[in-house]
Parts: structure tokens; sequence; C-alpha cells
């Protein structure tokens, strides 16, 4: 098989990075920042959260921008909730909405309501005008339990979209091994996958050097700093702090330019997905 990044005529050798601005439609804060950091940062796609309150808004702003769909089946935050598009009772935590934790909907999620809700996701980012470009899950939570990840799988298979996995030294703690599945099932996903947090972008030149050959995914939640979104997010800072880095006077896009680092849109990886001929490992 070859690889993905010789799927993409990137080269052996070579070294590529998505840049995408998840919790799109969250709340205003953060559709703003997603918008912000597509428009004037280096983000090259979004994760629209569908059952979101904002998610309409945020569909309708999205333009020609990169969207994926963000699933939804948790409600982490603790002042903050937002349920299924379906009717799933199974899918219900014991405060409304979605349960805060996975462990919570792992422990009464229904299978087949995991699946109508799931896909009616989909379908309604399209009938909001979404070309869904990728698929990923809020809080890792169809992951953890084998019967809800077939779920996730299926879909994926199914809509011959790309799915963003945990990196592979997070993967082992879901006791099942999830990359050799969707290898198996031939759904496409990138070599590696980051997430910002403390001392992620704080060193631009570094985090550019620091990427391995392949296809990297740079998971970041940008929003603007409001009292709405401090008054939601415990990790409201961290939101910001994300926003900042992806606009700051272009120095991320300096130093992956400079380190030999392509940026790339999901739109292209969706391609090469929906190709049925490809294989890649």
């Amino acid at each position: 098989m070859t690889s993905l990044g010789e799927h993409l005529g990137l080269g052996t050798g070579a070294r590529a990075l998505i840049v995408t601005a998840d919790d799109f439609g969250l709340c205003h804060a953060s559709t703003e920042g997603v918008l912000d950091a597509l428009d004037r940062g280096i983000a090259t796609s979004a994760g629209l959260v569908v059952p979101a309150p904002w998610a309409l808004e945020a569909a309708s702003r999205s333009g020609v921008h990169d969207v994926g769909v963000h699933l939804a089946l948790t409600a982490g935050l603790p002042r903050f909730r937002w349920g299924p598009v379906t009717f799933a009772p199974s899918l219900l935590g014991g405060d409304g909405g979605f349960p805060a934790a996975t462990e919570d909907l792992h422990d009464h999620a229904d299978p087949d309501e995991v699946r109508r809700e799931c896909r009616a996701q989909l379908e309604r980012a399209v009938l909001l005008g979404i070309a869904p470009t990728h698929l990923s899950v809020l809080d890792d939570a169809l992951f953890a339990a084998p019967a809800l990840f077939d779920v996730l799988l299926e879909l994926a298979a199914e809509s011959r979209l790309p799915l963003r996995l945990p990196e592979h030294a997070d993967a082992s703690r879901f006791g099942f091994p999830l990359h050799e599945l969707v290898d198996d099932a031939g759904v496409v996903h990138t070599d590696f996958v980051r997430h910002s947090g403390p001392g992620v972008l704080e060193d631009a030149a570094g985090f550019a050097a620091s990427l391995p050959v392949g296809v990297t995914e740079l998971v970041v939640r940008p929003a603007r700093d409001t009292d709405e979104l401090r008054s939601l997010a415990p990790d409201a800072e961290e939101r910001v702090r994300d926003l900042g880095y992806l606009e700051a006077d272009g120095s991320i896009a300096r130093a992956l330019a400079d380190a030999g680092v392509v940026t790339l849109s999901w739109s292209v990886v969706r391609e090469l997905a929906k190709d049925p001929s490809v294989t890649v490992h």
C-alpha cells in the first residue's frame, strides 16, 4: 500500500499539516473564533458541532471554507448543555441533554440510537449547506466502547469520509486495535494528530521542526474572549490563546514555511477517500 502523503503527491520524506478549528457552532465566541482562524489565521478546516446552539449560524457563515462534522454525543462543559437531534432517550444524561462524561454515555447508550443520531448529524450538516470534509468525535466518545466504535466505523466507511483517530500512543488505552480496524475498512485518516495545549504552539519554530514525516492534523479550539465564553467554558483562556496563536503576526505560518511543512485542507484528503481504488496505509 501507498502512504497518505504519497497518494497526495507530497513525495517521500515530505511533511504536511492540516489545521482544524473545532467546536464550530458551540457558542457565539467559538463560532466567531473559528471564522477568524479560517479567515485571518492559518486554520485550513473547521469541525461543526451540529447539535450545538450556534450550529445554524456557523453553517450559514462558513462560505467556501472546509467544514467537517464533529460528531457530538457528550456535552462536557459543566454549565452548558445540548442534546440529540433525534429522539434518543438512551443518549440523555441525568441533567438534560447529552451526558457530561463519556463513561455515563457508555453506561446506557443504545448502539441503534447512536447510529441514527450520528447519521442525522451528518445529514443535517448537509441540509445546512455543508459539504462535509471529514468526521471527528467530540471527547473521543465513540472510541472506548467497541459497539459504539463499530457504528462510527460503519458511518465513515459508508460516507467515504476521512476520520480523525486518536494518536497511536493514546489508542492503546481503548483496549482494541483502532487503527488496524480502520485500515481494514478502507477508511482514510491522517498519520498523526496533535492537540493544542500548554507548550504546544508557544514556540512556532520548535513546533514546525517537531512535525514528523507524513500528514499530521493539528486540532485547535479558537474562540474570542467574551463574557459568554468565560461564563460557560472553564478552559476559556486556552480557547482564546489558540486564536491568538493562529493570528499572531503569521509566526506559525512562517515557521511552517521555513521548515518546509506543507499545509493542507481536509477536502484534499476527502477527494482521495472518495476514490474506492485508493488503499492507504
